[in-house]
């Protein structure tokens, strides 16, 4: 039985509006602008046609400094057409490319003939130990795990409500060495949903209150994700 429902992405830039416009075009989303409580900021998100289809650019002051931990599956027609975005080209796969954002963080790119209007394919997560990362999520989520035959791949399918075809954990050697600039925010029910995360292994690195409405936590791999309790 899941604990926790899938919320939304959030993405770190040092610029905001350069992802906004960016990342609005690479995933098919519009851009979405409102004023703080206050009336003297504003905020913007990208947004789709369901309400899980909304990604939060956030704007930090660290350039990235190492390779994304977690990065984003997209669908193009082309290397050129995300290279007229602002995108670069890194490295060739078989089945993918893997292209780096304007503030260097990469993701990889699947081309097919026809794309859909929105293009968020996977949310991929690095890990030393990608097996058990794979199940604490599928524990926590629900969908459908599975592994590959021969690579050290894991994923989880079918994540209800996730806006995305799967969630995969593929192996690498290095440790987690900084904060991701990519990460998921889920909704539990309550006070007693943020202790059932508790208990089920995750780490609280920060509770709701002040200038934030959430709970920072982080999984046992140590990537960081948000939790809300309204």
């Amino acid at each position: 039985m899941a604990i926790a429902r899938f919320k939304d992405l959030c993405i770190d830039d040092t610029d905001s509006d350069r992802g906004q416009n960016f990342w609005s075009k690479v995933l098919g989303l519009g851009i979405h602008r409102d004023s703080g409580r206050s009336g003297d900021e504003e905020y913007g998100w990208l947004a789709g046609t369901t309400p899980q289809q909304r990604v939060w650019i956030n704007e930090v002051p660290e350039a990235r400094t190492v390779k994304n931990r977690v990065h984003l599956d997209v669908l193009a027609t082309s290397l050129a057409e995300l290279e007229a975005l602002g995108a670069r080209h890194v490295e060739d796969f078989e089945r993918w490319t893997v292209m780096a954002a304007p503030d260097g963080q990469e993701f990889c790119a699947f081309l097919r003939d026809v794309v859909p209007p929105y293009r968020l394919k996977d949310l991929v997560v690095d890990s030393q130990d990608p097996g058990p990362i794979a199940q604490w999520w599928h524990s926590v989520f629900g969908g459908e795990l599975d592994r590959h035959d021969v690579h050290p791949w894991w994923w989880v399918a079918a994540i209800p409500g996730a806006p995305f075809e799967s969630m995969d954990f593929v192996e690498v050697p290095e440790p987690k060495a900084a904060k991701n600039r990519v990460h998921w925010d889920v909704q539990v029910d309550g006070a007693a949903g943020v202790q059932v995360l508790l208990g089920a292994g995750a780490s609280l690195l920060r509770a709701k209150g002040g200038d934030i409405s959430w709970h920072v936590m982080a999984d046992p791999d140590g990537n960081e994700f948000c939790v809300f309790d309204d």
